[in-house]
């Protein structure tokens, strides 16, 4: 009889505790944000987390700097992170293959159906700025060559040494498209990780590279952007991207991350990324600064 007793109370209690776990888990649990392998990238993958931590009850294990579009991409896709931040033009081309959009709102209305569609991921409110790809050189050396637009290197391309992010050799909306579009090819192209790139350039090392236009280097190292005046580079507004079964379960995270939305206009976001990459900052920091400055979190 006693036997029977113990073995009654241990189902209770056990049941009791898988009850308390499963109520728990769903007012608490754990999404993973991942990143790709740039400094804002890494901001992002921060103030998404201190936000959905500081209205949320969920806890956000971040894992920045996982790689390349294309790897972070396929990470999301097996659900080894629950969300990133893309970039409509990447999601847009680079992603789906799609050919180019240059109307922003149609860009981003295309990418959010087919990745719903497609992948089962939502694209939620955008963070407010266009990182665009940009052409980028050296001031002294534009000016000395007449060189305003990316259509000036037509003739003097052949001539000059570019550098850009391996991605960048890859992608649809990259090297070959561009020199396609344009009509031009480079004397020498080199391939490198993104956190050279710039002082490759400043350092005379390469003539041109590919930049992004929020990044803070651009005016500290008295670059020159290339106007891009055949379009060829489609709207890059970044935005948080969410598995479909992880805004399921926990719904807040959409709220949560609105608070971000339209906030970070392309200077602000210029400013964030030269505190990491110039001041030495920590991007932590830096993300959890901005937020206490705008009232986000406390």
């Amino acid at each position: 009889m006693k036997k029977k007793l113990l073995v009654c109370i241990l189902i209770m209690t056990m049941a009791l505790v898988f009850a308390g776990c499963s109520s728990s888990d769903k007012n608490s649990g754990k999404v993973v944000i991942g990143g790709k392998n740039f400094t804002e990238q890494d901001i992002l993958v921060y103030l998404m987390k201190y936000t959905i931590e500081e209205k949320t009850e969920l806890t956000a294990e971040v894992k920045p700097f996982l790689g390349g579009t294309n790897i972070v991409a396929q990470a999301l896709d097996r659900g080894d992170v629950d969300i990133y931040a893309e970039y409509t033009g990447t999601g847009l081309m680079n992603i789906l293959g799609q050919p180019l959009v240059s109307d922003p709102q149609a860009a981003y209305d295309k990418v959010k159906a087919m990745y719903k569609e497609q992948k089962k991921i939502i694209w939620l409110e955008p963070f407010g700025f266009n990182n665009t790809y940009t052409i980028t050189m050296r001031t002294d050396v534009a000016d000395s060559l007449g060189i305003s637009k990316v259509s000036d290197l037509v003739g003097k391309a052949s001539e000059l040494s570019f550098g850009c992010t391996h991605e960048f050799l890859e992608r649809p909306d990259g090297l070959n498209g561009l020199q396609e579009k344009y009509g031009i090819q480079f004397k020498q192209v080199s391939g490198m990780d993104p956190g050279l790139t710039y002082a490759a350039v400043r350092d005379k090392k390469v003539d041109l590279i590919d930049g992004f236009a929020t990044d803070g280097r651009i005016p500290a190292f008295n670059l020159k952007v290339l106007e891009d005046d055949k379009q060829f580079f489609p709207p890059y507004f970044a935005a948080p991207i969410v598995r479909e079964d992880t805004l399921k379960k926990h719904p807040e995270i959409a709220d949560a991350l609105k608070l971000l939305a339209g906030k970070i206009d392309d200077k602000e976001m210029a400013a964030l990324n030269a505190k990491v990459d110039l001041e030495k900052k920590d991007a932590k920091e830096v993300a959890k600064t901005w937020l206490k400055e705008k009232g986000i979190i406390k």
